[in-house]
C-alpha cells in the first residue's frame, strides 16, 4: 500500500496499551499537552532559505540545458540556485523500468535532484501539478493545472526564497514548444511582477507573514538569433530582434578536475535515464566546438552592463547589478528602470521616457545623472540630473524622444539610459517599436492570439512577434484568411490591403479596401487557393515549411507598410469508400484500399533515416459503414525493443505507428481528437494498441473498444492495420475537412529509446498540433446518427505524486524551511511532527506530537533509501506513538522523516532513529 493512502491497520498508542483500527492515531490519555508550536530545528517551521537565482520549469530535466551556467555562477560567485518543477513528469516515458504515474514521478524527482546536484544545486521545489501528456497548448495546460492556484504557489515560493534572478523557459507557442513549458514560463513572468505587488495574493502577507519580493531580473533560457561556438560565442550572437539583451555563458570554461562545464552538464543530463538520456554522446573536446548557454532578458529592475561592452560578455553579466557588482558599477541594491509611455511609436512621433534610479537602503550614490542613448536620427530632450541620491532615496528624470520621420515601420530599437554616479555607473534600456499608421496582420492561430493578449496584459508587448504568423492550407485546396488591420493613428484611416502571394498561390480578391477608426481595429477576408498542387507540402515546402508572403497596406496619404506572414501546405487526400470492409489482418489485400498511397517517410523529429531500408513507410486509408481503415507498411532493418504487453504505452520508445484523427478539422489541441498507436510486437508476441495524448488515453480495450488492429512482421520490415470505429471518435466526422495524420516511430536499440520519427504531414511537434495534420475528404461518408456533434468532454490524467508522499521533498523542506508544493506552512496550533524514534525489532516506534488533528506520512530512511513507511490520521492534540513496520533491516544511521497536512498548510519534520 502506498504512503499516500490512509493506513487501514493498527497504530500503537504510548506504552502499547491502546490500539485503534482504521489508521487513526490517538493521543495517550496520560500524555502531557503538546508544545505550543513545532521546533524550528527539526521541522520546516524556520526561516526559509535565501536563494540568489530560481529556475522555473514544468518537468524534471527542463533546466538541464542551463546547468553549465548555474554551475559557473555557483563556482565563481557562490550563487545558490533553486529549481521550481511544476510537475514531476509523470506523463513522460520510462526507459529504465515499468513505473508510471506517481511512481514514475518519484523516480524522476530522484533523477532531477541527482542531476542538478552535479551543478551544485541542492533545492528542487515540486508543485505537484500533473504532467498529463504532451501538448503544445498553454490554454489546455492552464485548464488542467488551474492557473490562479499554480500562480499563487510560484508567487509564494518567490516570496519565501527571495531570489534576485528568475530564469525560465520560452513562453511563446513556438512550433513544437510544449504547452507545459509555455505555461511554466508565463507563470514565472507573472510571478516576477505579482510577488512584488502587495495587492497580489494579499492572504500570503496577512495570514502567512510573507512580504512582497521584487526580484531584480527575469530571463528566458531561450534565444532567437544566430551565433558561433567557441570562447567568443557570447559576443558573436546576433539576435533576430536587435532590441533584445541576450547574455551568453560559454560552456567550455574549466569546471575543475580538467573538465569543462559542458562535460559536467552532459554528465548531469545522462542522469535523466528514464527519459532515454543515458545514451547521450560525449560533448566535443575541442573548445572551439563548445557553445554558449544564451539567456534573453525580459525585464530588469537593476542596472546592468551596456550591451556590446566587454562587461556584457562576462559569464556573470546576467547577474550584474542583481547579485554581482559589475566592474565600475554601482553598489548592489541600486535600482534603475526605464519606462516609456508606449511601445509603438510612429515615424516622427514623440514618446515620453522616464528613468528612475534608487540608492541602496544603506548606501548613498552621491551625485547622479542619466543620459539617454538612442539610435542615430532619434532626438532626445530633457534634463537627466537626478541630484544627490541618499541611502534608500530615488529620483526620476523625464525625457521626450522623437522618432525620425523616415524610421522604418516594424523595426525595434533600444531606448537606453546610462547612469553615472559618484559610486559607479550603470545601464538600463527599454525596447520600442516603430509602427505604421495602419498595419495588416494575418489572423493568428488561437494559441498565438491568447499568448499575445496575455503578454500585453503583463506589460510585455515586446514578447509579441516571437512566433511566425502561419495558417495551414490543404494542398490543392482553398480557405478563407482573415486579415486584421490595426491603427496607430489618432485619425480615422482608409486605404487598401493587398496579398502578394508566391507562385502557386492565388487570392480572391487580390486587394481589399478598408476603413479603421483612430487607434482601432478592422478586418477584411480573402479566399486563398493553392493553385499548384505539385508544390512540396509539410516541412519540405517553402522555407522550413513556410511559404512566406507579403501583406501590403496602403493608407489614404500613400504611406505603406508590410508584414510577412506565411502559409503552410498540408498534404491532402481523397478517401474512397470500400465496397466491403477490409479484413483487419495486417495485410492490404487486393481491392481493400482503392485510394492513393500516402508517403509516410518524411522526417519530422530525430535522426534522419540513413536509407529507405533503414526506415521508410507508406500508408493507405479507406472507410466503410462509418468506420475508418488504415494500413501502414514500414521498411525497417533493425527491430526496436519488444515491450511487455503490460508496458504497452509511451509508444515513442520503440517501433510503432500512430494514427491521428481530428473529426471536425477544427481542434485547437489534441484533447478533442482521437490518436491510436500500435506496437507491431511485444515481448509476449503479437501487437498491442492504445491511445495517447487525446480525448481519452489508455489501453485500447478500455479507451477504444471498437478498435481493431493487427500486425505482420517480415524480413526488413513490418506492417500494421487498424479499424477505427466511428463510435470511438470524440465527435462526428466532417467528411469535407477531417484532419488526419500517420506517424511512424523507429528505434534501432534495445534500451527503450526512439531515434527517428517520420510521417505524412510533418513538422516539429506535429503530434500535438492538429491544425498541421493533413486533410482527408471522405467520399460518400455518412455520419452515424449517434455521433456527437460537438466533441465529448476529454478525460485528462489527473494523478500526480503528492509531496507528502515524497521523502526527498520532506527531507528538503526540513533542511531549507520551505513548506511543501508551494503551499503555506501549517499553523502552529494545528501542526504535527516527529519528536523521537526508536528501532524495536521489525519496526520503528515513532513519538509524534500534535497541536491539532491532521494527516501524517512517515518514512524510515537510511543509506539505502526508504526502509519503511506509514500514513496515519491524527485525531487531535497530544503525544502518541506510531509503529512503522520495516520492509528490511536498517542500513547504518537512519532517521524518520514525516509530512503533516491540514487544510491550512503542511509541515515536514525529521528525527534520528535510536
Amino acid at each position: 500500500m502506498g504512503a499516500g493512502h490512509v493506513v487501514r491497520g493498527l497504530v500503537a498508542a504510548v506504552g502499547g496499551a491502546a490500539l485503534l483500527a482504521g489508521g487513526l492515531a490517538a493521543p495517550a490519555t496520560a500524555a502531557p499537552p503538546g508544545p505550543p508550536g513545532p521546533p524550528e530545528r527539526t521541522t520546516s517551521a524556520g526561516d526559509p532559505v535565501d536563494l540568489g537565482a530560481l529556475f522555473v520549469g514544468a518537468h524534471p530535466d527542463d533546466e538541464a540545458g542551463t546547468l553549465s551556467t548555474f554551475g559557473q555562477w555557483g563556482q565563481d560567485h557562490g550563487l545558490r540556485t533553486g529549481v521550481v518543477t511544476i510537475t514531476r513528469g509523470e506523463g513522460g516515458g520510462n526507459a529504465v523500468g515499468p513505473e508510471e504515474g506517481p511512481a514514475l514521478g518519484l523516480l524522476r524527482e530522484a533523477e532531477e535532484r541527482a542531476a542538478v546536484g552535479r551543478a551544485g544545486i541542492t533545492e528542487v521545489f515540486n508543485l505537484d501539478e500533473v504532467d498529463f501528456y504532451y501538448t503544445v497548448s498553454a490554454p489546455l495546460t492552464q485548464q488542467v493545472w488551474g492557473e490562479d492556484d499554480t500562480l499563487a504557489e510560484v508567487v509564494r515560493l518567490v516570496r519565501q526564497t527571495r531570489p534576485e534572478v528568475l530564469v525560465t523557459m520560452d513562453p511563446a507557442p513556438s512550433p513544437g514548444n510544449h504547452g507545459n513549458h509555455q505555461e511554466a514560463a508565463r507563470l514565472a513572468l507573472e510571478a516576477f511582477y505579482a510577488a512584488a505587488d502587495p495587492l497580489a495574493f494579499p492572504e500570503q502577507l496577512a495570514r502567512e507573514g510573507l512580504r512582497p519580493w521584487a526580484a531584480s531580473r527575469v530571463l528566458l533560457n531561450r534565444s532567437r538569433g544566430t551565433g558561433t561556438p567557441g570562447p567568443a560565442c557570447a559576443t558573436s550572437f546576433v539576435p533576430v530582434d536587435p532590441s533584445q539583451t541576450v547574455y551568453g555563458v560559454w560552456s567550455g570554461r574549466d569546471a575543475g578536475g580538467g573538465r569543462t562545464w559542458a562535460q559536467v552538464e552532459r554528465d548531469a543530463q545522462r542522469v535523466y535515464a528514464s527519459q532515454g538520456w543515458a545514451v547521450f554522446p560525449d560533448v566535443p573536446t575541442d573548445p572551439a566546438q563548445l557553445g554558449c548557454d544564451y539567456l534573453t532578458q525580459v525585464d530588469s529592475r537593476v542596472p546592468s552592463a551596456r550591451p556590446g561592452s566587454a562587461a556584457a560578455a562576462d559569464p556573470a553579466a546576467a547577474l550584474y547589478g542583481a547579485t554581482v557588482r559589475a566592474p565600475g558599477g554601482t553598489p548592489l541594491g541600486t535600482g534603475l528602470a526605464v519606462r516609456t509611455s508606449q511601445f509603438d511609436v510612429q515615424p516622427g512621433e514623440r514618446l515620453a521616457v522616464t528613468v528612475t534610479a534608487q540608492a541602496p537602503d544603506r548606501t548613498g550614490l552621491g551625485r547622479a545623472q542619466v543620459r539617454l542613448q538612442v539610435p542615430a536620427g532619434w532626438r532626445v530632450r530633457g534634463d537627466g540630473d537626478l541630484g544627490a541620491l541618499r541611502p534608500g532615496r530615488s529620483a526620476t528624470a523625464t525625457f521626450t524622444v522623437t522618432a525620425p520621420a523616415d524610421a522604418a515601420p516594424g523595426t525595434r530599437v533600444r531606448v537606453g539610459a546610462s547612469l553615472r554616479t559618484d559610486r559607479g555607473t550603470g545601464w538600463a534600456d527599454r525596447p520600442v517599436q516603430v509602427a505604421a499608421e495602419v498595419t495588416a496582420h494575418q489572423q493568428p492561430l488561437p494559441q498565438v492570439a491568447e499568448f499575445e493578449e496575455a503578454v500585453t496584459a503583463l506589460g510585455l508587448p515586446q514578447l509579441q512577434g516571437f512566433v511566425q504568423p502561419v495558417l495551414t492550407l490543404p494542398s490543392g485546396g482553398s480557405r478563407e484568411v482573415r486579415v486584421d488591420l490595426r491603427s496607430a493613428s489618432d485619425e480615422p484611416e482608409q486605404g487598401t490591403v493587398a496579398m502578394e502571394l508566391p507562385a502557386g498561390f492565388a487570392a480572391e480578391p487580390v486587394e481589399q479596401p478598408y476603413e479603421v477608426a483612430a487607434g482601432g481595429t478592422a478586418s477584411v477576408t480573402f479566399t486563398v487557393t493553392n493553385t499548384d498542387a505539385s508544390l512540396p507540402t509539410s516541412n519540405q515546402g517553402g522555407t522550413a515549411g513556410d511559404y512566406l508572403y507579403a501583406l501590403r497596406t496602403t493608407t489614404g496619404d500613400g504611406s505603406t507598410s508590410t508584414t510577412t506572414p506565411a502559409l503552410e501546405l498540408v498534404p491532402s487526400t481523397t478517401v474512397p469508400a470500400a465496397a466491403t470492409a477490409p479484413v483487419v489482418d495486417g495485410v492490404a489485400s487486393p481491392g481493400e484500399y482503392a485510394g492513393e498511397e500516402l508517403d509516410l517517410s518524411r522526417l519530422w523529429e530525430g535522426t534522419a533515416c540513413t536509407s529507405p531500408a533503414d526506415c521508410s513507410a507508406t500508408g493507405h486509408v479507406t472507410h466503410h459503414d462509418g468506420d475508418l481503415y488504415v494500413h501502414v507498411d514500414v521498411t525497417d532493418d533493425v527491430a526496436g525493443t519488444a515491450l511487455a504487453q503490460a508496458d504497452c504505452k509511451r509508444h515513442w520508445r520503440t517501433d510503432s505507428v500512430e494514427v491521428a484523427v481530428d473529426p471536425t478539422g477544427t481542434s485547437e489541441n489534441t484533447s478533442t481528437t482521437f490518436k491510436a498507436f500500435v506496437l507491431p510486437r511485444t515481448a509476449q508476441g503479437g501487437p498491442c494498441a492504445g491511445r495517447d495524448a487525446d480525448n481519452r488515453q489508455g489501453p485500447a480495450a478500455e479507451t477504444a473498444p471498437g478498435l481493431g488492429f493487427a500486425s505482420v512482421e517480415r524480413a526488413g520490415g513490418w506492417s500494421v492495420e487498424l479499424k477505427i470505429d466511428a463510435a470511438d471518435l470524440p465527435a462526428a466526422v466532417d467528411p469535407q475537412r477531417m484532419g488526419f495524420d500517420a506517424f511512424v516511430y523507429d528505434s534501432d536499440t534495445q534500451d527503450r529509446t526512439g531515434q527517428t520519427r517520420i510521417g505524412w504531414s510533418t513538422w516539429q511537434g506535429v503530434q500535438g498540433d492538429p491544425y498541421r495534420w493533413g486533410r482527408a475528404v471522405l467520399e460518400g461518408y455518412e455520419v452515424p446518427d449517434d455521433a456527437p456533434d460537438a466533441p465529448v468532454a476529454p478525460v485528462v490524467p489527473s494523478e500526480a505524486l503528492d509531496s507528502l508522499d515524497s521523502p526527498q521533498s520532506l527531507e528538503q523542506a526540513v533542511r531549507v524551511d520551505v513548506p511543501l508544493a508551494g503551499g503555506p506552512q501549517a499553523p502552529a496550533r494545528r501542526s504535527g511532527w516527529v519528536a523521537a524514534a526508536e528501532e524495536r525489532g521489525s519496526a520503528v516506534a515513532v513519538r509524534v506530537r500534535a497541536t491539532g488533528a491532521g494527516r501524517m506520512t512517515l518514512f524510515v530512511r537510511d543509506a539505502g533509501g526508504t526502509a519503511g513507511q506509514r500514513a496515519v490520521r491524527v485525531p487531535g492534540a497530544g503525544t502518541l506513538t506510531v509503529r512503522v513496520p520495516l520492509d528490511r533491516a536498517l542500513d547504518g544511521p537512519s532517521a524518520v522523516v514525516a509530512g503533516w497536512r491540514v487544510p491550512a498548510g503542511t509541515l515536514a519534520s525529521r528525527t534520528p532513529v535510536r
